[in-house]
C-alpha cells in the first residue's frame, strides 16, 4: 500500500472559569459548546464539510476526528482546523453563558490530564492490509509504541509522591494505559484496540487503532508520531526482519519509560535481556534507514522524519535537549517552563509551573502558550495559517473525505435532510439511493455526482448562496458560517 489512510481523534479537556461566580460544571459547559453542533446538525455527533466528524463523548468531552488523510501534511492542517473550530465554538458559547448569567471564560485544552487525574485520549487509526498477521504486527508494534514516548511525548510536571520528587515525565497518557492489547477503551485503556472498523471494504483492510498517544501541539512531533509510525508499519507488512524486542511487561515499562528523562532506565523483555528506550528506537531507526534505501521514500517528508528521529534520540541520549527544543512538544515545553522557574526561583512542584504545563495545551490562537511561542519562533512550523484555516471548511482533495464535502455542502445548501457517516452517504427522500463509498482513496463517484444532480443546478446554487466566498473568508468563525440556521443572525465577527 503506498498511500496510507491514517486519521486522528482528540478529546479535549473543558472548563469554564467564572468572574465571581463558581465556573459551570463541565457537562453544563459543554452543553453550551455544542449548542450550534445540536442547531446545525440536530446531534451531538455530526459531520462536518470539512470531511471530519465532531461529537461529545463520554465525560462531557469535546471530540474532534480529521478526515482521512492520506498525506501528514494534510492530517496536521486538518488536526490543527480541529483546535480552530473547537475555539470558534467556544467564543460563541461564552456570549451564550454571559447572556444566560454565566460570565467568566471557557478554556479547551488539547491535552491528555486534568487537574484531577483524569485522562482522555488522543487515538491513531491507521489502515493497514488485511492480510498483516496481527500476531508480528502486535509484537513489534508494541515496543515500539511503548518507547515511541521519546519521540512523541507531551510532556508534564509529575507530583512528588511515593518518595520521590516532583519531575519530568516524558508522557501524559503512559501512566494511564492498563493493558497492552484489548478490545475495550476506557475500561482498561489498552496501547492498541483490537475493535476492527476499517469503514472500508473489511475483506481488503483492518483499521489499527492506538491509543496510547499524547496529544501534540507541535506540527513537528505529529510529523514524526505519525511518520516513524507509518515507517515500522510498512516495515511489518513487508516482512522485513525488524528483531525481537518484544517486552516482558509493556504497562510496567511504559511507566518506567515516561518517568527516566536520560533514556538509560531498562525494562526486561521477553527472552530475558534488557534494554533501554534508546536501544530500541534506535534498532527501528536504523533498520527504517536501511529500508528506505532499499525502496525509496514513499512520500515527500521521509527524510525529515529520519533526520527528526535521530536527532530526538541524540538529544535523549546526551541529555542536551537544545537539540529538539523547538521540535518535540515534551522539550519544548520543558524549556518553557524551567524558564519560567529559574525566573520566578520556583521549585518543579510550584502551582505556577503547573499552570504554565495546562497554558501550553489551551487552544486559544492568542492565549494558549504554545500558540505564543510558535509565534515567537521557538516553535517550528510545516503547515501556514492559510493552510489551516482552508482545512476549517474544505476536505484533503485526495481521499474519500472530498467526495463527503461535497455532499453535506450541496445537501446542506439545498435544506435537503441527509445522513452521512465515514461510509454512508444518503438523501432521507431518497432511500433507495444511498451510497456506500468502501474505497477510502476514492476522489471520483459517478452515483454520487448523479445524485447531488438530481437536486438541481447545485453550482449555480451554491454561488447564489456565496458559500465560496464564507468560506474563503480570513479566521475560523467563517466556519460558522456553515453552522448558521437558515434566518439565524449572523456570527459576531472574528475575536481574533
Amino acid at each position: 500500500m503506498d498511500r496510507r489512510v491514517v486519521g486522528v481523534e482528540t478529546e479535549f479537556g473543558l472548563a469554564h472559569r467564572g468572574g465571581e461566580r463558581r465556573g459551570l460544571p463541565p457537562e453544563e459547559a459543554a452543553r453550551y459548546l455544542f449548542r450550534p453542533v445540536l442547531d446545525w446538525g440536530r446531534s451531538s455527533n455530526v459531520f462536518i464539510p470539512n470531511g471530519s466528524r465532531l461529537y461529545l463523548d463520554v465525560g462531557s468531552h469535546p471530540e474532534y476526528a480529521t478526515a482521512e488523510c492520506d498525506r501528514l501534511t494534510d492530517l496536521i492542517a486538518s488536526d490543527r482546523a480541529g483546535e480552530l473550530i473547537m475555539h470558534d465554538l467556544a467564543l460563541r458559547a461564552e456570549q451564550t453563558m454571559a447572556a444566560d448569567g454565566y460570565a467568566g471564560t471557557l478554556y479547551l485544552l488539547k491535552n491528555n490530564i486534568d487537574s484531577q487525574g483524569n485522562s482522555y485520549g488522543s487515538h491513531e487509526n491507521y489502515l493497514i492490509p488485511r492480510t498483516t498477521h496481527f500476531r508480528r504486527l502486535s509484537t513489534i508494534l508494541l515496543p515500539f509504541l511503548v518507547t515511541r514516548q521519546l519521540l512523541a511525548g507531551a510532556g508534564r510536571i509529575v507530583p512528588a509522591a511515593d518518595g520521590r520528587g516532583a519531575h519530568w515525565a516524558f508522557s501524559q497518557r503512559a501512566d494511564h494505559m492498563w493493558e497492552g492489547i484489548s478490545s475495550a477503551t476506557t475500561r482498561a485503556r489498552p496501547i492498541i484496540n483490537t475493535r476492527d472498523e476499517p469503514h472500508a471494504d473489511a475483506g481488503v483492510h483492518r483499521r489499527l487503532h492506538v491509543i496510547v498517544g499524547d496529544s501534540n501541539m507541535s506540527e513537528t512531533t505529529q510529523l514524526l508520531r505519525f511518520g516513524s509510525t507509518d515507517l515500522v508499519l510498512r516495515m511489518i507488512e513487508a516482512g522485513v526482519p525488524l528483531g525481537d524486542f518484544e517486552l516482558e511487561d509493556p504497562i510496567a515499562a511504559i511507566r518506567t519509560i515516561s518517568h527516566d528523562l536520560t533514556g538509560t532506565a531498562t525494562v526486561p523483555t521477553r527472552d530475558g535481556r534488557r534494554v533501554t528506550a534508546v536501544d530500541v528506537q534506535s534498532a527501528l531507526l536504523d533498520r527504517s534507514r536501511r529500508f528506505v534505501a532499499e525502496h525509496g521514500a514513499h512520500h515527500e517528508h521521509v527524510d525529515a522524519v529520519l533526520e527528526l528521529w535521530e536527532r530526538t534520540l541524540q538529544a535523549v541520549s546526551s541529555g542536551d535537549h537544545t537539540l529538539i527544543e523547538a521540535d518535540i512538544d515534551w522539550a519544548i515545553k520543558k524549556r518553557t517552563v524551567e524558564d519560567v522557574a529559574a525566573r520566578g526561583g520556583l521549585p518543579l512542584d510550584a502551582p505556577r509551573l503547573t499552570q504554565v504545563d495546562m497554558a501550553y495545551h489551551d487552544v486559544h490562537p492568542e492565549r494558549g502558550l504554545f500558540r505564543m511561542l510558535e509565534r515567537r519562533g521557538r516553535a517550528t512550523r510545516l503547515v501556514d495559517d492559510d493552510a489551516v484555516r482552508r482545512a476549517t471548511v474544505d476536505p484533503p482533495a485526495t481521499t474519500r473525505a472530498s467526495l463527503r464535502g461535497r455532499f453535506l455542502s450541496t445537501a446542506r445548501a439545498f435544506g435537503v435532510e441527509h445522513q452521512v457517516d465515514w461510509v454512508q452517504h444518503k438523501l432521507v427522500e431518497r432511500p433507495l439511493e444511498a451510497l456506500m463509498l468502501k474505497d477510502p482513496l476514492a476522489v471520483e463517484e459517478p452515483r454520487l455526482e448523479s445524485l447531488l444532480d438530481k437536486l438541481g443546478d447545485r453550482a449555480a446554487r451554491l454561488q447564489e448562496l456565496d458559500i465560496e466566498q464564507r468560506a474563503a473568508q480570513p479566521g475560523p468563525l467563517a466556519l460558522s458560517e456553515r453552522y448558521r440556521v437558515r434566518d439565524a443572525p449572523p456570527p459576531d465577527p472574528p475575536l481574533i
